[in-house]
């Protein structure tokens, strides 16, 4: 019998790739749009943590969020918790500005996915180590134009993303916070 999770989000590329990786673990993903606003912490995993208790608060079941950060070794860790309103302030070539001069160009992304039901709060998170690019390609949020995942095969994350929407096909070993959220979920909660 499928389980069922409910997904506080408003994206649809995040929805998709979730469903995508979820019905390995037969298991069906409901979305749901909240409008929650986030706490501004230095810690990313405290936005996370407050931000699904809050959507627990408001659905009153079980629901899962994701979130990505971002941490430039060169940069202390900026933007870490913070992301979400520099991508919107700061353009491709900002990001690349700030890098100019660095030798070190890792960025590594944090990607999580924390669940919650009124008495467990599980977290579960998958890191990637990427580069800045010389220069931007692709279309969409400035940071995806200015970084190449390892394994991309030096496409940014914009252009991965293109080619996926090509292709339709979804690499789970790209979501890896995803499977160990299914793994988790398939045999450790019961409906």
């Amino acid at each position: 019998m499928s389980k069922k999770i409910t997904f506080a989000t408003g994206n649809p590329r995040k929805l998709e790739e979730a469903a995508a990786v979820l019905k390995n673990y037969d298991i069906t993903v409901e979305s749901l749009q909240l409008d929650i606003d986030e706490i501004q912490h230095h810690s990313p995993l405290k936005i996370t943590e407050a931000k699904v208790r809050t959507a627990y608060e408001e659905v009153g079941k079980p629901v899962v969020v994701n979130d990505s950060n971002w941490e430039v070794p060169a940069l202390g860790g900026f933007p870490g918790g913070y992301m979400k309103d520099v991508a919107n302030w700061f353009t491709a070539e900002d990001f690349l500005a700030l890098m100019k001069d660095k030798n070190d160009r890792r960025i590594i992304l944090h990607d999580v996915v924390a669940y919650c039901d009124g008495d467990k709060l599980k977290v579960f998170r998958f890191d990637r180590d990427g580069v800045f690019v010389s220069e931007p390609h692709g279309e969409g949020m400035s940071m995806n134009q200015v970084v190449s995942m390892e394994g991309s095969g030096g496409l940014t994350i914009a252009e991965e993303f293109a080619h996926r929407c090509n292709n339709k096909k979804i690499d789970p070993t790209n979501f890896q916070h995803w499977q160990k959220f299914g793994s988790w979920f398939a045999n450790e909660v019961s409906e």
